[in-house]
């Protein structure tokens, strides 16, 4: 997985690493942490030792590292998805612009007017009933590049 370098991101990388390590559990499947400054010369340096590391699949922080690092594996002619699977999170619309397309993770964040409408109902009807409400979801959108 690629996280990123700079400081200040681990309150959402950390999450996500996380979540793709709960996701390989029982897997034959290993994780490895790949540092990514958002840059091109980072990117550039990760993809030139792409083959040695051995990887065949990657899950990045979001859609714009996706990117970076799609870019500079195609530029050392590594095949994506034959010869490496990408995949990023936040489903950005650009994703979709890309060649091949950038298979993403969707997250399904509550609206503001969701969070209003809990706060209302509670203040509404103190004494009802508790209800369940989903307030974080993901799903994965397969494109090209997995």
């Amino acid at each position: 997985m690629v996280v990123p370098e700079e400081s200040g991101l681990e309150a959402f990388s950390r999450p996500r690493l996380e979540g793709v390590r709960r996701a390989l559990l029982g897997t034959d499947a290993t994780t490895t942490e790949l540092p990514l400054a958002y840059s091109e010369e980072s990117a550039a340096r990760i993809a030139l030792r792409w083959r040695e590391l051995g990887l065949d699949a990657v899950f990045t922080y979001n859609d714009e590292y996706a990117m970076l690092l799609m870019r500079a594996l195609q530029d050392e002619d590594i095949r994506i998805p034959d010869e490496t699977a990408v995949i990023g999170a936040d489903d950005l619309m650009i994703g979709r612009l890309l060649r091949p397309r950038l298979s993403t993770v969707r997250l399904q964040l509550p609206s503001g007017r969701d969070l209003a409408e809990l706060v209302d109902n509670a203040v509404r009807d103190p004494g009802g009933t508790p209800g369940t409400h989903e307030l974080l979801g993901a799903s994965v959108v397969h494109r090209e590049s997995s």
